[in-house]
């Protein structure tokens, strides 16, 4: 499975456990990552992963005003969060080796309900490479000839059940960067669609922007707005990717990979909207 979908790996710099909190998702910013596999030097191996989620749930827990030093930010290290904050649920290493199928990856993606699966060489311990939902659906969109097509790439998202079509969490332009962090923590959404007043979709605020309060040095001000936010982003983006219920899954997908986007919305003349999402896999 690995060097077919992995083959253009760029090399992994892991982060040490004992890294202070900002300095570790300052150095995510700087080598224009999402994630980062940890190393715990005591143990002389990868313990986990450092993600936006971390992040998220760090500034969520201790924000406290505007301005106001978020001292657990500024002062704790990496295991000082795990140990205090993710005592009841900290789990091992999820991770898979690269003689795996691409079916074991997809389904411990799902199951797990990751983002990022790392590919470990099971003798030296290395991380070889970060799969993500993304590059599999690259790898799959892109060498999908060479292999035999399911018959339900031709049904259409709604025949499939795939996406979500009822309470669709969004967040109102006006609203606080702070709500929108809520909104991730209790929803577990990848990102949220951005509304104005008259309901309308006038953008997307997604995890990953929120990485970019470091970057700017502004998450001791997550007051200001998304409308804000959204303004502030140094990648303008152009209009919302759509797709629609009568569509099949292989047009969806074939435009994902095009625009390089994983969650495009379903409109409807109701002004509801829907995102689209992968279905549950079925048991091995």
């Amino acid at each position: 499975m690995y060097w077919p979908v992995c083959k253009n790996f760029a090399l992994l710099a892991p982060i040490q456990f004992e890294f202070l909190i900002k300095k570790a998702f300052l150095a995510l910013v700087a080598n224009g990552v999402r994630a980062a596999p940890l190393w715990d030097s005591k143990q002389h191996s990868f313990v986990g992963m450092l993600t936006i989620t971390d992040f998220i749930n760090i500034l969520h827990r201790y924000y406290k005003a505007p301005l106001v030093q978020i001292y657990e930010l500024e002062e704790h290290k990496i295991e000082t969060w795990r140990e205090v904050y993710l005592q009841s649920s900290f789990k091992p290493l999820i991770y898979i080796s690269p003689s795996d199928s691409l079916f074991r990856a997809v389904y411990s993606l799902i199951k797990n309900k990751i983002h990022r699966l790392p590919v470990m060489e099971p003798v030296s311990g290395n991380i070889l490479h970060i799969l993500t939902h993304k590059r599999l659906l690259k790898f799959l969109h892109l060498f999908g000839g060479t292999i035999p097509r399911p018959r339900f790439l031709q049904k259409t998202i709604l025949e499939l059940g795939i996406g979500t079509f009822r309470d669709v969490a969004v967040v109102h332009e006006s609203s606080s960067i702070y709500n929108a962090l809520e909104i991730f923590v209790e929803r577990r959404v990848s990102a949220l669609p951005v509304v104005n007043e008259a309901g309308q979709v006038v953008g997307l605020y997604s995890r990953f922007d929120v990485i970019h309060l470091a970057a700017q040095k502004i998450y001791n001000n997550l007051d200001i707005t998304v409308g804000e936010a959204l303004r502030r982003r140094s990648l303008c983006l152009e209009g919302v990717l759509m797709c629609f219920p009568h569509e099949t899954l292989e047009t969806v997908i074939d435009r994902i990979v095009k625009e390089q986007v994983l969650m495009p919305l379903i409109p409807n003349p109701g002004k509801a909207l829907f995102y689209l999402h992968p279905a549950p896999p079925p048991p091995l």
